[in-house]
């Protein structure tokens, strides 16, 4: 067992949050929630409490589609935290991003990149973990349509939000390492085929169709410049073993 870490995890109620939160405490660390339900305004700079903690994880995340939005956002929230880090005498900032954000910086990505950027010239010492799209998103970028069901054509390498969480928290233990190497699913995978599983799974199945984004976004999200690197770090869960497992029913 590593050594005892008092974890702050900004956006603890989220999707990934909630995992980060729950493998911290399993693992002994003292755990601090971030988020609106605790007080703490990430956006506003408000109710962020640090006091005594080692080690903030943000995980937080941007209601933003577009790329100004989601920029201003992310920037915003790393410099309240980042501030609010270097007072409180924080050692490490662990920061969730995106595979292939700086090659793809469109829309929601636009912001991830921007964090990565404010994190590495930001005064705390810091890690920032790349991960592919989460299974649990496998539907969020669905369109319906009455019985049918339009999804972007994604070349993606997906991997389960727990998987991710517990990445991050093995992170947080070891200290900053500054860019970590890319967190993926064992295969690539194509999201509409997910988005038909995942719909087979839950009985509520459409005729899914998937298309072609236009634009750049939409070229770079089927070019593979969102896949990982030859460098990149699998975990061993496949999409069907998380749906066996009945974790999409959390999703």
């Amino acid at each position: 067992m590593s050594e005892h870490h008092s974890i702050a995890v900004a956006g603890g109620t989220g999707t990934v949050g909630t995992h980060v939160a729950r493998i911290a405490h399993e693992r002994g660390h003292e755990v601090r929630i971030l988020a609106r339900s605790t007080g703490a305004d990430l956006h506003a700079g408000s109710g962020i409490d640090l006091a005594g903690i080692d080690t903030v994880i943000d995980v937080s995340g941007a209601f933003a589609v577009s790329a100004g939005r989601s920029i201003e956002w992310f920037e915003t929230v790393s410099r309240n935290l980042l501030a609010a880090e270097r007072v409180a005498g924080v050692r490490h900032h662990v920061a969730l991003s995106i595979v292939g954000a700086a090659r793809a910086p469109h829309g929601y990505y636009a912001g991830k990149a921007a964090q990565e950027r404010a994190v590495a010239g930001g005064p705390v010492p810091w890690t920032v973990l790349r991960a592919a799209q989460f299974f649990e998103f496998a539907s969020a970028n669905a369109l319906r349509l009455g019985p049918l069901t339009l999804m972007p054509a994604m070349r993606s390498q997906p991997v389960a939000a727990a998987s991710v969480a517990a990445r991050l928290v093995e992170i947080a233990e070891r200290g900053p390492a500054g860019d970590a190497p890319d967190f993926a699913g064992p295969r690539e995978e194509r999201m509409a085929d997910l988005v038909r599983r995942l719909g087979a799974v839950r009985g509520g199945a459409s005729r899914v169709i998937e298309f072609p984004m236009p634009g750049g976004f939409g070229r770079a999200i089927r070019d593979g410049s969102i896949l990982p690197g030859p460098d990149a770090q699998l975990d061993a869960i496949t999409f069907d073993e998380w749906l066996a497992s009945g974790a999409h029913s959390e999703a």
